[in-house]
């Protein structure tokens, strides 16, 4: 399902009540709410937006587990760190305790044996890895959470998280893997801009070709996915 949305502000506010939908059945249903957040620059305002008193009024918070799509290999305050980012713009502004929040980072182990590590926190939370709600976003190379082109990461069947050093950027990424995303009950995939319209369109109406555009592979077995746009995003979709 793709929403095409006229103004950023009218997807944001629609992102913020779907989340907070999402939460307040998932808590009412089961006791917690297990979401994964995306990170660049796409959730700052949906951060903010949820940060205000008219918003997290509607969430138990301490019921709210969150965990990450995905990490650049970066201390915790590193300002490219995604974590960073939530925590500026949302966590340190909501009543969530600490220990319901699980940044992809780990400064005394490798990003491998994190990877693992990180695998065994999700199945303590959720033990079917069954996400109640991921966020994406998707790079104008049709790239989603760091499932990047033509990198290894795309074959993956089994792991829930991996790690591994990605060349062109000269870092290490750690990140869900396809299996798990897909095992959501919910993914929303966010996409601004006139730059990802050739991709959205490859992703949505190209052929299948998840090597080139690893987007392609988000299909959830039983979840809904659904592509949050804007019209500059989405000039190319038919």
């Amino acid at each position: 399902m793709i929403e095409i949305f006229d103004k950023k502000d009218e997807l944001i506010s629609y992102v913020a009540n779907q989340f907070v939908s999402i939460a307040q059945k998932a808590i009412e249903e089961n006791g917690k709410f297990v979401v994964a957040l995306t990170g660049g620059s796409s959730p700052i305002d949906l951060h903010k937006l949820l940060a205000t008193d008219e918003y997290q009024s509607k969430i138990d918070w301490e019921k709210v587990y969150i965990f990450w799509g995905d990490e650049r290999w970066v201390p915790l305050e590193d300002d490219r760190s995604n974590a960073k980012m939530a925590f500026t713009t949302l966590l340190d502004h909501v009543n969530i305790p600490q220990g319901n929040i699980f940044p992809m980072y780990n400064d005394v182990i490798s990003p491998e044996e994190y990877a693992i590590e990180y695998q065994q926190l999700i199945k303590e939370v959720t033990p079917e890895g069954t996400f109640d709600l991921i966020l994406l976003g998707m790079g104008d190379d049709g790239h989603t959470a760091s499932l990047f082109p033509h990198q290894k990461v795309l074959d993956e069947q089994d792991k829930w998280v991996e790690a591994y050093y990605l060349e062109p950027q000269s870092m290490y990424r750690i990140t869900l893997t396809a299996p798990l995303i897909n095992q959501a009950k919910n993914v929303q995939i966010i996409v601004f801009g006139e730059n990802k319209a050739k991709a959205l369109y490859e992703v949505l109406q190209g052929e299948n070709n998840p090597t080139e555009y690893p987007t392609q592979l988000i299909k959830p077995t039983n979840g809904e996915l659904t592509f949050l746009v804007d019209k500059a995003a989405a000039s190319q979709t038919k």
